[in-house]
């Protein structure tokens, strides 16, 4: 682990790899820092420079009062600016797909292809989950918020080993900047934004995935033109980390169409 200064401040980050091909960039979801994407550094850093980000207050990175999700993709490219990465393939998962977009659409020349896993345009329970994680990160300690949401996360054949690595995480979340997380995500409607994505794009989401069902990702299909849409099996909410062999090969046989 380790961070970096930034024109918006310190940022942490975790990166494997080097290379010629070009960068790819993992973006994490509210409840989990960049240290859930491991095994894709441990994957792509064999070809590829790749880099996983943490957001305002998550990490190592300092915390901004009032981030919003334009906030957030300004800091990300702070960050793609500090590490001197002019373009990247951007992979997130959850708000990091949210961000995804969020990126694109600050800035569309940095991104050279979308991964949108497990996320969506805009979330019909959005107003309700974010108003129940509010209140749970005020009445609770993290650590019991992540006990208590474990179970929702995860699907049918997840380790009690993941599950514990997911409640350690999301317990050293500070409670400020997960309530600014949930903001984030949760009250996103960016149906707009994905019309205008222009860039090849894939979207990947659990089969089993009850908070971001595929039925959200079948509509950011219908949303983005050209896009294509893959299930993985066996996954729940965070697919990357449940399945991260068939998380991976989908990216790889991704990025293997395109010329860089």
């Amino acid at each position: 682990m380790a961070s970096i200064g930034t024109a918006r401040g310190r940022i942490g980050f975790d990166e494997a790899g080097n290379g010629d091909a070009l960068p790819i960039l993992f973006l994490h979801g509210v409840g989990s820092d960049k240290s859930v994407w491991a095994p894709q550094l441990a994957h792509f850093g064999r070809s590829r420079r790749a880099i996983a980000f943490d957001y305002p207050g998550y990490g190592e990175s300092e915390i901004v009062a009032n981030a919003t999700r334009d906030d957030y993709a300004a800091f990300i490219l702070a960050g793609m600016d500090a590490l001197g990465i002019l373009r990247a393939h951007i992979c997130g998962l959850s708000l990091g797909g949210v961000m995804a977009i969020a990126l694109y659409a600050a800035a569309p020349d940095r991104c050279a292809s979308l991964i949108i896993a497990d996320s969506f345009a805009v979330h019909p329970d959005g107003q309700a989950i974010h108003d129940r994680s509010v209140a749970a990160s005020q009445s609770m300690t993290m650590r019991e918020l992540a006990e208590a949401r474990s179970g929702a996360l995860l699907g049918s054949v997840a380790t009690l080993q993941l599950r514990n690595q997911v409640i350690d995480a999301m317990a050293q979340i500070d409670p400020v900047a997960y309530r600014i997380g949930a903001a984030a995500v949760w009250l996103a409607d960016q149906r707009d934004r994905a019309r205008t994505i222009d860039v090849p794009t894939l979207i990947l989401v659990g089969e089993e995935d009850g908070i971001t069902p595929p039925a959200l990702s079948e509509e950011l299909r219908n949303l983005i033109t050209g896009s294509r849409m893959e299930r993985i099996a066996r996954a729940g909410h965070l697919a990357n980390a449940e399945q991260p062999e068939a998380f991976n090969n989908a990216i790889e046989s991704f990025l293997s169409g395109q010329p860089y």
